[in-house]
This record gives structure tokens, sequence and C-alpha cells, in this order.
């Protein structure tokens, strides 16, 4: 008689304990094995768990709010976290404070996964906890498992029927509705159904949801004013800061931004993210000192860290070569080459190492050589490779070589070729401008650029209204073609999109649009720092399996429906401690 098959052993069950203090870690890992966790790993310090949690999935995570010195805490863990998209939605993260701290951790209760421990507690606490956060996964799992097949929309509207019938868990599902709608292009929906969840519950991520709703429809002005407001009723809302920091970037307004940003790295004093910000802020607005303290305390924090954007080690080098720091360059420069070995393939990090480059040469009075480096970088001005940040970048080299009165003929040149490209907005016309503040006149000559493009848009857009709209494309496509700025580009379609019908050949028109795009490249829609676009303060952030090591799923906007008004009759809910998550298949 054969033997029956054993069933397959169950998986591991992996646990993080996160606490500087051993007896308190030895309780909690005691607990945790009676519950059932296989394995554990323990780490006494914030920077050994954010590395650990880069490179391992854990099913639970426990971590102590407070660790003393030094600043850290585990608020501050969890939102870098989260912004780099290193927390799946599979595990269950829970913040353990003492009764004195629990007003620290109201902003845990906001943005935690899963919520917070208040110690003492005991292990049956602990059990039912654990249980419930895992109970909720289970109850949302047929959201995850939609945008496991990349059915995004239909994951959405999950997210609404959960929401307007107030099933178990219709806040949290909101939440991760209401960004579904934000990625899918329809800003509108998502607004509204931020804006019913704040009559539902009055909840801040859901304020801020309209705030982050209004800038991505073009209307920052407008969420400058709903963020103060909501940091008027919380001015310890460190997210609110990070999103009202973004508004006042993409307005132009700097000198409230590095204020903003100020206020928020203070709230959070260990922050990779945020001190990036402010530090990168400071260069721009031409704070060197500032800038060196703040980037340099980044990267001693991070710079091992998927957290980290090497473009603040550009930025640092720049700073450290203003206070002719041999030493500082040299170090920065001995880590351009550890990170050149980890990302050989990234020609991103290859034009950082050779800015930094450049600027060791000027900073040894290499003049010859440098200049050489500087016009191999210039060569690349007129490829659909070379970015805006990249524009920015050689346009802060060029100005220490005007400032270093090193002669450079075709400085000028370059310069209006880099304003001309991408100074498209008040933002990015401005962030460009102050990495050319070393040398005044390249300042001002980007800042003419915006003025000739908007010229040169209000005459297209006068020959279309008297009549000529096919001119109207064709003198946008001539400038587009000479300048590679995308903005003609893009009105260019639009005038064609709206006459079409009145045109002799919009099908030649078009073929030229479609010729240029790919010479011309891609250009940020708004000014922003570094790489900031998988790092949504207040959102939540949607990862599939598919998708994970690669960037966030792309969505792409389907037609836009209607969002039926959200009115049903109020129901009671645990409270819900939702955030940004990471999204993988539930275990």
């Amino acid at each position: 008689m054969a033997s029956e098959k054993e069933p397959p052993a169950p998986p591991p069950v992996l646990a993080l304990v996160v606490d500087s203090n051993a007896t308190s870690r030895s309780i909690l890992v005691s607990q945790l094995r009676e519950y059932g966790v296989t394995r554990i790993v323990q780490c006494t310090r914030v920077q050994d768990a954010r590395s650990r949690l880069e490179h391992t999935v854990f099913d639970y995570v426990l971590c102590e709010q407070s660790f003393g010195e030094g600043g850290y805490s585990g608020q501050t863990l969890l939102d870098d976290l989260r912004r780099a998209q290193l927390l799946p939605f599979s595990t269950v993260f829970f913040m353990v404070t003492s009764e004195a701290s629990y007003a620290a951790v109201a902003e845990a209760a906001e943005s935690a996964l899963d919520g917070y421990l208040l110690k003492p507690f005991t292990p049956s606490a602990l059990f039912e906890r654990l249980g419930l956060a895992r109970l909720r996964k289970v109850h949302l799992k047929p959201i995850f498992d939609a945008m496991e097949a990349q059915d995004f929309e239909g994951a959405a509207r999950l997210c609404v029927e959960r929401f307007e019938s107030r099933k178990p868990y219709w806040l949290y599902a909101a939440r991760i509705g209401s960004e579904l709608l934000l990625r899918l292009g329809r800003h509108d929906e998502a607004r509204t159904l931020f804006e019913a969840v704040i009559e539902a519950r009055a909840l801040p991520w859901a304020k801020l949801g309209v705030a982050r709703a209004q800038i991505e429809s073009g209307q920052a002005v407008r969420a400058v004013t709903t963020l103060q407001e909501l940091i008027g009723e919380d001015a310890t809302f460190a997210d609110a800061y990070d999103v009202l920091g973004r508004a006042q970037v993409e307005l132009g307004n700097f000198s409230q931004a590095i204020e903003t940003y100020r206020t928020a790295s203070t709230l959070t004093p260990d922050s990779v993210v945020r001190l990036q910000k402010l530090g990168m802020m400071s260069y721009y607005m031409g704070d060197r000192e500032a800038a060196t303290k703040t980037l340099s305390r980044a990267a001693v924090l991070g710079i091992d860290s998927k957290l980290f954007d090497f473009q603040s080690l550009v930025l640092l080098t720049f700073a450290y070569f203003a206070e002719n720091d041999r030493k500082g360059i040299e170090r920065c420069m001995a880590d351009f080459a550890r990170i050149l070995e980890r990302h050989h393939g990234s020609a991103r990090v290859q034009r950082f190492a050779e800015v930094a480059r450049a600027l060791q040469l000027i900073q040894q009075r290499q003049f010859s050589q440098a200049v050489d480096a500087v016009r191999a970088m210039a060569r690349e001005i007129g490829t659909s490779h070379f970015d805006f940040e990249a524009a920015c970048n050689l346009g802060s080299l060029l100005a220490v070589l005007a400032a270093t009165s090193i002669d450079l003929p075709e400085g000028e040149g370059w310069v209006r070729a880099l304003g001309l490209r991408y100074a498209n907005t008040r933002g990015l016309t401005e962030l460009m401008a102050n990495a050319c503040n070393l040398h005044e006149p390249y300042a001002a000559m980007v800042r003419d650029c915006l003025q000739h493009i908007n010229k040169t848009a209000e005459a297209a857009m006068a020959r279309s209204l008297a009549g000529d709209p096919a001119g109207a494309v064709q003198a946008l496509l001539g400038e587009a073609e000479r300048t590679l700025n995308s903005k003609l580009v893009d009105m260019s379609q639009q005038v064609l999109l709206r006459h079409q019908a009145r045109m002799a050949q919009p099908a030649l028109l078009q073929d030229a649009i479609d010729a240029l795009r790919p010479r011309v490249g891609s250009a940020p829609a708004r000014a922003i720092l570094g790489q900031d676009s998988e790092r949504q303060a207040g959102g939540v952030v949607l990862r599939t399996r598919s998708t994970a090591g690669e960037g966030p799923a792309q969505i792409a906007p389907p037609p836009r429906d209607s969002l039926a008004a959200h009115t049903p009759p109020p129901a009671d809910e645990t409270p819900d401690l939702a955030a940004q998550l990471r999204l993988r298949p539930a275990f």
C-alpha cells in the first residue's frame, strides 16, 4: 500500500526586532517565538535595520520608537522605508513605545502600516494585535490580487466599492483606491474620494491627498493653501511639509521651500530623504556651508542605502569645492568609485562621477584637463538622453569655470542651449538659474530663455487664433527643432489636435511631430529636487511583484469615468493605521 505523501512544510516565518535595549529585545524575541515565528533577526541600530529591510522581506517588524542619543527614531526609519518603497504589503510593521512617549507616535498611528504597541504589553495582547493585522491583509487580498494581475482599474473599483459599502477596513481601501486613481491620472476622482474620506473621518492623510491631487492637476497655488491649513491643524505632520516644499519648488518659491524643508528635517532629524531635500535646496540657494553640513550628514547616514540619491553626492562635491576642501572632494571621489563598482552600467552615475572628477581637476588647477572634460559633457547637450538633471550639473560646472576666470568662449552658447531646452516653467527655470548662481550672467541668461520660449508660444497662439493654425504648428516645430524644447512640441500637438479639421495636410504635421519627439527626449513637467518620482510623501506606493526592483508599476490613464458620490450611511470600523505600501501578495 503506497504511503501517503507528507504535506509540505509551512514556509518559515521571519521577523525583525529593532531595539537598542537588550532586555526589551530579549522579551520580544521570546514572545515572537511563542507566537510561532521561526526565524528572528535582531538589530540594535536604525541604520542596521534599514540595511536589513532593503535586502530581506520580513513577515513582521517590531521597531522601538525611541533610540535615545543620536536623534534616531523608529518613525523616521518607517518614513524613509515607505518613501523608497522598501516595505512590502505583506510585512506587518508595529512601532513599540512606552507610555511616556505615546504622543511621539501620533504620526505612527496615522502613517504606520499596522500601528503601535504600548509597553508594557502581555504576550496575549501582542498575539491579538499581530493576528488582527494579518487578518486585515486577508480581507484586502482581492484588491491586491487585482493589482498583481495588472488590473489597476479593477483594483480601484474594488477599493471604492469597499469604501461605499463600509466593509471592514474601508478607510484603508479608500486610501489605496485614491492613490490608484491618482496614478491612473484621474485627479478629480481621486480628490473626490479624498474629500469623501474627510467627510466620513477627518484624517490628515486624506487632507494631504487633496493637496497632492491639486498639485498633479496643475493647481500648486491651491495646494499651498490646503497644506498651510493642514499644518495649522497639526504643526508636527512631517509629510505635509514634504508636499508643501514640493509645491513651493514647483512655483519657484525657493526661499519658502528651504524653510519648509528645514522644518521637516528638524521634525525628523535622521531622515535621509529629508536631509537630502534640505541640503539640495541649501545648495541651490547659495548657502554652501549649510549644504555641506546637511548633505554630508545624509551621506553618513545613508550613502549605501537605496534611500540615497547620488545627486546629493554631486552637490556635496560642489559644496566642498566652494570651501576649497581638498580632502572632502577626495572622499566624494572615493565614494563615487565604490558606487560605480555597484552601478557600473548606470549612465546617470557615470555622468555624476564625471562632474565630480571635473571639479577635482579644477581644484587641483589642472585646468586644461578640466576644460576637456567639460567640453566632452557639452557635446551631449543635443542628445535625447541628456536630461534636466544633467543640464543643471553642467550649468553649475560652467558657472564654476567662469567664476574661476577660466576662459571658455563656448560657455555662453552652452548655457543658452541648456536654458532654451529646459526653461519651460518658472520652477524649472529658477532651479537651473540657481544652479548657475556662481556666475550671475549665466543665471540671468537662463531666465531670459524662459521669456523667449513664452514669447514663441504666445506668437504661435496668436497666429492660430488669427486663422492660421497650420502656420502656428510649423512655427512651433521650427523653434522646437532648433531648441529641442519639449514644451513647444507639446503645444504644437495640442494645436494640431484642436484644429486639424481646418488644416490641409494634418498627417504631414503629425509625422513631423512624431519624428521630433525622439530627439527632444523627455523633460520634467515640474521642478523637483533629485529623483523624487518614487517618493511621494503621504501616498500609498503601488508596486506589484512584476515590477519589484524595476521601479513603480506604470499605470496608463484609462478613459475618465465619473466617480459616484460617496454618501453611504456611516459605519464603524477598527481604526485604520494604513500608510505607504509597497504591494506584494499576502502570505
